[in-house]
């Protein structure tokens, strides 16, 4: 494994993808670097009068990817993230028994190597350009502590829902780093008006999906998106849905529910006023359903539940056969699978560790993250499934603060499962956005609750990482 969870396969990928582009850039980048640092302003301050550029200039992205600055991020990374407990559990099969407490790991949880990514490219950007002003769109993942960690960096973060007017003070001697998720492409254009320096972290698997729905758009088909429409990833895949002439269309749908109505209007028609009314906040501008569900193209947010998706590819196919029969619905409809690896195998290994007797289920990680959020629901189907932050969530043997997916707030929970004192299985699970130390500071604090006496070896593994 990697210092954060990755498997030896996809660290030996990063080695490789670094050696190939950063190497033959590596002088380029050290002067890029030198005259950045040399000419850049020292103030955070949004409000500090922004010089206007003279002319429109290209975004000038930098790879700080360099290997003499990866080699101090890794270090900073293990030191933040990595958890020596968490890997002695996973070398051990991923279960833990201390007295009558066991403790039982997901297969695969954690840091996904496009989170891993996005977060050495940040720490990088700082790294290369130690004096200037650094700015983030929105969060670099969905994780309070990561976001927090780069805000002591004194990484800033701008608006995602909308260009504010710090976006107008901008300058060319700023550093935009673009999250994981993307960033729609009014944002980019802005950027590249300011003539920014940009560091793009956008994950490989959504720059798939953006392939994908301008080839639609390119070929005449409308995206239907399966994902959040307020979601920073599914805004920014719905920009290049509309394609580079601006002229294409999409619609988001979040469930099957909403599913069935666009199938309902695709083989019925309807009342589009009503239609529009229903999705006016998730469709392209001047979106007309009688004239743009005529083809259709699906796609979805990359960190949706694998299953859902593939039961509303399927219902909007048989409304395409429906309303034009088989033949005609063949140059109608297009599919393509954009659910993300790493999302796909943390929703497998959840499913597989349901499939042994656990007691109750933990899952870590930030509330806003969507691949985390489906976990939950998969555990929800099964057992007594707790959605936490962190391990200050667990606030006795009795009550758990967690987030209710329904009410889409923190609540307290009581529950007698840990109180007992018999035997009893914990089942703990992680998004692709939760590092490492969290896991381990909810180990340690099951274990604590329960009254167990942490064995020396574990302790000591503790103590390594700065949290017992």
């Amino acid at each position: 494994m990697s210092r954060t969870g990755f498997s030896s396969q996809s660290a030996a990928a990063s080695r490789i993808l670094c050696a190939q582009f950063t190497l033959p850039l590596l002088a380029r980048l050290a002067a890029a670097s030198q005259c950045s640092v040399g000419t850049s302003s020292t103030s955070l301050n949004m409000t500090t009068p922004a010089q206007s550029p003279t002319r429109k200039k290209k975004p000038r992205r930098v790879n700080v990817r360099r290997p003499d600055v990866m080699t101090l991020v890794q270090g900073e990374v293990e030191r933040h993230y990595r958890s020596s407990v968490v890997e002695r559990i996973r070398e051990s099969g991923g279960i833990y028994t201390v007295g009558t407490t066991t403790i039982r790991l997901a297969k695969q949880f954690g840091f996904c190597y496009g989170v891993e990514r996005a977060i050495d490219l940040a720490y990088a950007s700082r790294r290369v350009f130690p004096d200037s002003r650094i700015f983030l769109i929105g969060e670099i993942i969905h994780n309070q502590e990561v976001n927090h960690q780069l805000d002591r960096m004194n990484i800033r973060s701008l608006a995602w829902q909308e260009l504010t007017d710090d976006y107008d003070q901008l300058t060319p001697d700023d550093v935009v780093i673009v999250p994981a998720f993307g960033a729609p492409t009014e944002f980019m254009d802005k950027i590249e008006e300011r003539g920014c320096q940009v560091v793009d972290t956008t994950c490989g698997d959504v720059m798939s999906v953006w392939r994908r729905v301008r080839t639609y758009a390119k070929e005449g088909f409308t995206s239907i998106i399966h994902g959040k429409a307020g979601h920073e990833e599914t805004r920014a895949t719905a920009s290049r849905a509309l394609g580079d002439d601006g002229n294409g269309h999409y619609i988001v749908i979040l469930n099957p529910a909403e599913c069935d109505l666009v199938c309902d209007f695709i083989r019925h028609s309807g009342d589009p006023k009503a239609f529009m009314e229903r999705f006016q906040n998730a469709c392209s501008p001047g979106f007309d359903p009688n004239a743009h569900l005529k083809r259709i193209g699906v796609a979805n947010q990359t960190t949706m539940l694998k299953s859902e998706t593939e039961e509303l590819q399927r219902r909007l196919q048989q409304a395409i056969v429906d309303r034009d029969g088989p033949e005609a619905a063949a140059d109608h409809f297009r599919v393509f699978d954009t659910i993300c690896g790493a999302t796909q195998e943390r929703q497998d290994a959840l499913f597989d560790m349901l499939n042994r007797p656990m007691d109750l289920l933990l899952v870590v990680g930030g509330y806003n993250s969507s691949n985390t959020s489906h976990l939950v629901e998969i555990g929800q189907e099964h057992l007594p499934s707790f959605f936490i932050r962190n391990a200050d969530c667990l606030r006795s043997l009795e009550e758990i603060v967690h987030f209710d997916l329904d009410r889409k707030e923190e609540v307290p929970a009581y529950t007698k499962k840990l109180a007992g004192e018999g035997p009893i299985v914990v089942g703990i699970t992680a998004g692709a956005s939760c590092p490492n130390n969290l896991i381990e500071a909810t180990i340690l604090k099951v274990l604590e609750l329960r009254g167990e006496e942490i064995p020396a070896d574990l302790l000591k593994a503790a103590e390594h990482n700065g949290i017992a």
